[in-house]
Parts: C-alpha cells; structure tokens; sequence
C-alpha cells in the first residue's frame, strides 16, 4: 500500500511509524512543510496517565519519550497574591521540539525519510497514493480543499492568548491570574526541560483592545506581558516562538474521511489548552487509524470504521474541553469569588468532576475547601 502523510507533528509522525513498523513492506512518504527543527510554541502537556496509554502496544517509544519528561502531582492557582494547591491531579510534560525529535527519530528507524521543507499546495500532488493522510494541523490543506464533503466546522474562541516560554521553571502547572486598571489576564505556566517552563498568556477581548494589542509588536506585546506577571516571573524575561496574539480555534468534521482521504489531530478537531490533551489526541488518532485499517480489507470500510470508533471518543472529549473553555472566557468575573470558591469553580469547570470524585482525588483541597464553607 502506498501512504502520504501529510504534516510532520506528533500525529503524522506517529501514524507512519507505526504503519511502516508494523507493514515494512508500505511505501511512505510523509511530507512537511516546515524544516525538521522548526516548531511554534514551547513545552505540551500531558495528563498523569502521559503514555501509559502507549505502554501496551509500543512500550518502545514510551522508553524513549517518559525520561525526557517533567512531572508534578499538584495543579497551583494564584489569585490576589495567595496560592491554593489541588492535589492529585498530576500531569508531565516536554518540549514540543523535543518530543518532535524523538518521533522523528522513530519514523527514520523503520527507514522512513521525511520530506521536510515540502509544501504539499494541492491534494493533486498525490495521485498515485492509496490513502493520504492528513496530519496537516489546524490549517489543513486537506480540510480547507473539501470542507463541505468533511463537513467542517472552524470557529474561534472570542479570549486571545500569546504562547510564550520563560527561563523560570515552576514547581507544578500553575495557574496566575492578574488584575489590572486595564483588565485581567491569566497565565498557564508549567516546567517542560529543568530549566525551561512554558508561559501562555491569556486575556479577555475587553482586555486584548484595552491595552492596544492590535497595534502592539510582538515584542512591544511580551514586554506588556513581562510587566503584568513580574511578580510571576521573578526577574526572568519571556521568550518569544512566533507569540503572536491568537484565538484558539475550535475544529470539528461530521465526516472523517473522504475518497481516500482521512483526517487526524488538529486537522480533523481541536481540543483547548486548558485541558492538555491535544497531543495525546493526535497520538491516539494515529492509533485508532492504524487498527481500523488492519482491521479491514478495504480502505473504504476501514476508515469507516476509523470514524465509528473513534469519533464517540473524541466527542466527550471535545464536550468537556469546550466547557472547560468556556469558564475561561468568563475568568475575570470568576475571579471576583474568594480564593477557595474560585479555585472549586476551577477544578469542576468542565462538569466531569463532582463533590465525591473530588474528595477521592484532591483529600487535601478538598478538605480546606468544606473547611472553609463550613461543611462538617
């Protein structure tokens, strides 16, 4: 069988690892347009149960991926110069260059060579091919060339955010929130290297026009940001990767698949930040593919089956990071709660976590909390 791939992210990469480790005999070519050491943004999250997922079936890459990884146990949220701790509720993380490097490795391992600094302008580049596989992310040329048969759906969150990183690592993922005369801002920050955190910054559109962003540089805007989290960062600067201001965008196709075309990660839906899941989305997508299509004789009952299984999946996983999204477009009026009912609004905003969960997971939060509400 002969595959494109096209886009060289965690998706992409992993689907042709896989295919190829499992199919030597598979013709692959995986084309991306960006150099292999190109890549937007810093450090990605994963939840506590980062590639265990993988263990099972690739416990090779998992070895590969888990040593180069960060982890805490605890989420900490800053508010009006206190800090609350939830805890139990661990996540890892790594540089999205870095994780990038591993799976290109892996893809070179079973005698794939990328293509990068390829830009695939039309899906008639690609006659020839038995399935093309679009890894092509957000912008998808895939999805943008076929939008009614996928029938896509791309709209915008109305919050901006800038994507930075910072020399200053944190302890665990934190949470900052920052009034000022202008408006509010929220930072995300996390360790992903020893020494190096990411440090994303978010605002509401009130806020975004109050302080001029429109006609702000990127480095005019990181120098507003470094000022409204100098407490936060402690004397280190921001660092800047293409930390242009941005709405994060929401991607979802009725349909998986058309012709012998397919969609995974980004190109086929979008996850928020706020729940972290993105990446693992992406892997997990690579994943469902590859068993459907061993599944089936057929590329066309295969990626049907791709779809039927797959989708139920990523639809309660999307639900919950759209209710997740949308407490943070409303985060400065959240913030006008006191320390310990925002920091409850927080961690049961996606509607996944009730009272009795909580106490399972966070006894030490959840104890301080009913402490302070009065409940015995």
């Amino acid at each position: 069988m002969r595959i494109a791939v096209i886009g060289g992210g965690p998706g992409g990469l992993y689907f042709a690892y896989l295919w190829k480790k499992r199919h030597p005999d598979a013709e692959i070519d995986l084309f991306e347009q960006n150099a292999a050491g190109a890549t937007w943004g810093f450090g990605v999250v994963f939840s506590e149960q980062a590639l265990e997922f993988l263990r099972a079936d690739d416990p090779d890459t998992v070895d590969a991926i888990a040593p180069q990884m960060e982890s805490w146990k605890n989420i900490t949220l800053n508010l009006r110069g206190e800090s609350v701790e939830i805890d139990g509720v661990g996540f890892s993380s790594i540089g999205r260059l870095k994780l990038l490097t591993i799976l290109q490795q892996r893809v070179r391992s079973v005698g794939i060579t990328p293509r990068f600094d390829t830009v695939i302008e039309s899906v008639d580049q690609l006659k020839g091919y038995d399935l093309i596989v679009a890894a092509d992310g957000l912008n998808s040329l895939v999805r943008r060339s076929f939008e009614a048969a996928f029938g896509a759906s791309v709209t915008q969150s109305t919050n901006k955010f800038a994507w930075y990183g910072t020399t200053k690592p944190f302890a665990t993922l934190s949470q900052t929130f920052v009034a000022t005369d202008r408006g509010s801002f929220n930072a995300h920050h996390y360790r992903y290297a020893r020494d190096m955190s990411t440090f994303l910054v978010e605002c509401d559109a009130a806020t975004w026009g109050a302080y001029g962003f429109a006609d702000k540089s990127i480095e005019q805007s990181q120098a507003i940001c470094e000022d409204v989290f100098a407490a936060t960062l402690d004397g280190h600067r921001l660092i800047s990767n293409k930390s242009v201001w941005r709405n994060f965008p929401w991607i979802w196709n009725e349909r998986w698949s058309h012709g012998n075309m397919v969609l995974i990660g980004d190109a086929l839906h979008s996850a928020h930040f706020s729940i972290g899941s993105g990446t693992r989305l992406a892997i997990e997508d690579a994943i469902a593919l590859t068993k459907a299509l061993e599944a089936e004789s057929g590329i066309a009952p295969a990626l049907a089956r791709y779809e039927s299984e797959r989708k139920p999946i990523v639809k309660k996983l999307v639900t919950a990071a759209r209710t997740s999204a949308d407490w943070y477009e409303h985060f400065p009026a959240h913030m006008n709660l006191g320390l310990m009912d925002f920091a409850y609004s927080y961690i049961t905003r996606s509607g996944r976590i009730d009272d009795a969960r909580l106490r399972a997971m966070s006894p030490a939060f959840m104890a301080r909390y009913e402490a302070a509400k009065g409940r015995s």
